[in-house]
């Protein structure tokens, strides 16, 4: 038997959730800033990467949680198991995802990503019952047309890349699908979004430390002191400490808390604004031009969540009238 999601029945919780999304989307759209300058500076690995900043994530958090609110601390025992798989999803999406930019270039690994789109409406549907018709497929491939445009990705010498390249972007849409959902089950056992984002760092931080020194897993490093791949580079060390409190706590937090007032397809696919936004970013600090075609694939992307936010509003609207009925 299907769950049934908790009633989202008043269109301020949507717009409100609409709204923190995509605050969320903003700031996580400078994490491949961050990441491009690591791998290409420092020739930083990627899952030694994804392993610092989880752990300087779970850093952060536990000192903001003693200044403000230690009992986000406190789990229930109950909840323990899910937020170990979700942990696990978190680590397999970030160690993924680091090594599809390193791999495929930021335009065809963005683009692979947000294939999550597709997933997370189909998934949505068959575990979370959300409801999916053809307004909401129409829209996600004019999403998906508009991230082709913006990352440049419809440019051939983009898709230059091995199938091993190929089959890791698309796994990484699959495991950002997931990621996402599992919030949205958080939010049906009401757990606290912060206490997850907490927990959830933890537990990825312990496998990607795993994924780091089982033998054979990651062959760039060998032994413990290939962790400290930065070494004495304190600049590197600092702008690590920035990817995580930064975009990594301000957007995952607030992805997290979006997801208690959203559908999860719908807050994946607000999500996907994330490539204009860095389009906007290297803009200003990279003096990087806009095409007539990012131009074009921006404004798919912006009257997707626009339409999306109309249907899911109607969605409302509809159940407000046969509840007074």
């Amino acid at each position: 038997m299907k769950p049934t999601p908790p009633a989202v029945n008043t269109s301020a919780q949507l717009t409100r959730g609409t709204i923190i999304c995509l605050i969320a989307t903003v700031i996580w759209s400078t994490t491949a800033v961050f990441i491009r300058y690591l791998t290409v500076t420092y020739d930083m690995p990627p899952l030694v990467l994804a392993f610092w900043r989880d752990a300087f994530v779970v850093v952060g958090l536990a000192s903001i949680f003693v200044f403000t609110n230690s009992k986000r601390f406190l789990l229930k025992r109950q909840h323990l198991p899910f937020l170990i798989l979700y942990g696990f999803v978190l680590a397999v999406f970030n160690a993924i995802w680091t090594i599809s930019v390193k791999l495929n270039g930021a335009a065809v690994s963005t683009v692979l990503v947000f294939s999550s789109a597709i997933y997370t409406v189909f998934l949505g549907w068959r575990i979370f019952n959300e409801h999916i018709g053809p307004v909401k497929i129409m829209i996600s491939g004019v999403t998906l047309a508009g991230l082709v445009m913006v990352s440049g990705a419809y440019d051939p010498t983009a898709w230059q890349f091995n199938a091993a390249g190929i089959s890791i972007g698309l796994v990484s849409g699959l495991a950002f699908s997931l990621y996402s959902l599992m919030g949205r089950a958080c939010s049906y056992k009401l757990i606290d979004p912060w206490t997850t984002l907490f927990y959830i760092f933890g537990f990825a931080t312990i496998f990607l430390l795993g994924f780091n020194l089982l033998p054979g897993w990651n062959p760039e490093v060998s032994g413990i002191h290939g962790l400290f791949w930065l070494g004495d580079a304190w600049v590197g060390w600092l702008i690590l400490i920035l990817l995580s409190l930064g975009p990594t706590i301000g957007g995952y937090g607030l992805y997290a808390v979006s997801l208690t007032h959203l559908p999860a397809s719908m807050a994946n696919l607000i999500a996907t604004f994330e490539p204009a936004m860095t389009a906007v970013i290297a803009y200003f600090l990279l003096a990087e031009r806009f095409t007539i075609e990012q131009l074009i694939g921006g404004a798919f992307i912006l009257a997707s969540v626009v339409a999306l936010r109309m249907s899911e509003r109607m969605v409302v609207i509809r159940t407000d009238i046969v509840q007074d009925s």
